[in-house]
C-alpha cells in the first residue's frame, strides 16, 4: 500500500513573494491610507506569469505572498517564536471583528503561535507599503525585539 501522508509545512504569511516554493494568497485592496489584504478562496503557486500581473509596482505591493517558515535563517524567529507575529499582536489593533477566511491558515505560523489575535490584525499587513504609519513600521522593524526586551527589564 501505497504512503499518501502529505507533509505539513509551517508557512510564514509575510514572506517575500521572490521566496523559493511561495504562495500569493492575498491581494491588497483597501485604500492607499488604509489598505487591506482580500484573502483568495486557494492560494496560488508563485509564477513569472503571477509576478507580472504586478506591473508597474512590485508583486509585494499588491499580493500577500506565503512560504515556509525560515525558523532560524529568520531574523524576527528566536528558535522558538516568530516575535514578529507576537509584536503584531502585542502593538496593533485589530482591523477585522471576525476571522477573514484565510486559505493558508491552517499551516500559517502566526495563527499556530498567536491564534485569532494575529488573524485579526493580519489583513492590514503590505510586504512592501511606502506610505505605513510609524506604528507599523516599528512594528515590523527586528530590532524591537531588543528593545521590547529592554523594557520589560526595567518595567519587570
Amino acid at each position: 500500500m501505497e504512503d499518501i501522508t502529505t507533509v505539513q509545512t509551517t508557512l510564514c504569511p509575510s514572506a517575500r513573494p521572490e521566496s523559493v516554493d511561495g504562495v500569493v494568497f492575498g491581494v491588497v485592496a483597501g485604500t492607499i491610507a488604509a489598505p487591506r489584504v482580500t484573502y483568495l478562496k486557494q492560494p496560488l503557486p508563485i509564477t513569472d506569469e503571477v509576478m507580472a500581473k504586478a506591473s508597474p509596482v512590485t508583486p509585494a505591493e499588491i499580493f500577500r505572498t506565503a512560504a515556509s517558515c525560515a525558523e532560524s535563517g529568520c531574523q524576527h524567529f528566536d528558535g522558538k517564536d516568530c516575535h514578529l507575529a507576537m509584536r503584531i499582536v502585542d502593538k496593533l489593533p485589530t482591523v477585522v471583528e471576525q476571522l477573514p477566511p484565510c486559505s493558508i491558515r491552517r499551516d500559517c505560523r502566526w495563527w499556530q503561535q498567536e491564534g485569532k489575535a494575529a488573524c485579526m490584525r493580519c489583513p492590514q499587513i503590505i510586504t512592501d507599503h511606502y506610505s505605513s504609519s510609524e506604528q507599523l513600521r516599528q512594528t515590523a522593524n527586528p530590532s524591537m525585539i531588543f528593545a521590547d526586551l529592554i523594557m520589560a527589564v526595567k518595567t519587570g
